[in-house]
């Protein structure tokens, strides 16, 4: 059985960089988004943190994953940031076994897993 592969993290900048960073990394963040069993590749601006960038990918599958690591867009990725100066960086991986609606049939957002079987 495949899992799909999630990663969240956070990545700190010195603040008055991080706008130019997250510019800057337009072409990269579209070369990522091309590659194969990529679901979600996103860099986004955290309103709470100024120097802060949120990380969400989304890989279809491990091996998508693995590929990524050894492409350009990766390597890129790593050397756009370390020219930008990383401060702190925190990411992780999460492998799905089950992936479904947040909001259930009735329309109302659900905790549980309503189409998992038990």
């Amino acid at each position: 059985m495949s899992h799909r592969i999630v990663i969240a993290g956070q990545i700190d900048v010195a603040p008055e960089k991080r706008d130019a960073a997250l510019r800057d990394a337009r072409a990269l963040i579209d070369a990522a988004l091309a590659e194969k069993g990529c679901v979600a590749y996103a860099w986004t601006a955290d309103v709470l943190a100024p120097g802060r960038i949120r990380v969400f990918e989304e890989w279809e599958s491990q091996a998508d994953l693995a590929a990524h690591f050894e492409g350009q867009p990766y390597r890129g990725m790593l050397a756009h940031l370390q020219g930008v100066g990383i401060l702190n960086a925190v990411t992780q991986k999460y492998r799905t076994d089950i992936v479904e609606p947040v909001y259930g049939p009735e329309g109302r957002p659900r905790a549980d897993f309503f189409t998992a079987k038990a």
